[in-house]
């Protein structure tokens, strides 16, 4: 048996933390959340996330510089991070931030899924 896919998950509202939390707990996924973070490599080699799911609007730093960071470094460069905002057009406006997915809030329980079950 293989062992489950760790996520990390960097939310700021604390129920939308839960419930995807729950949903890909369910779906057979070893999550962990943060409401945020200063400091993405800590956090990374902290919990050695296979994938990384991050809210676009956070305190401190944008869901958008945390997959900067994550996609310029070369030991964090093949983490897929996926990247969800409510505010879609304008997160996608801003700039490009190399994330491998995007998922618009609200979002569909079955197609979060879906993006994190490719991606893994």
């Amino acid at each position: 048996m293989s062992a489950k896919k760790k996520i990390l998950i960097i939310e700021d509202d604390s129920d939308i933390l839960d419930i995807v939390s729950a949903v890909l707990n369910i779906a057979n996924f070893d999550v962990t959340g943060s409401n945020g973070t200063n400091d993405i490599f800590e956090l990374t080699k902290l919990h050695q996330p296979d994938l990384i799911l991050t809210d676009y609007m956070l305190p401190g730093l944008t869901g958008g510089q945390i997959c900067k960071l994550i996609k310029s470094n070369e030991e964090t460069a093949n983490i897929p991070v996926v990247l969800m905002s409510a505010y879609h057009k304008q997160a996608i406006a801003i700039g490009h931030f190399n994330y491998d997915a995007f998922v618009k809030k609200p979002f569909n329980i079955d197609h979060l899924v879906s993006v994190v079950s490719k991606l893994l």
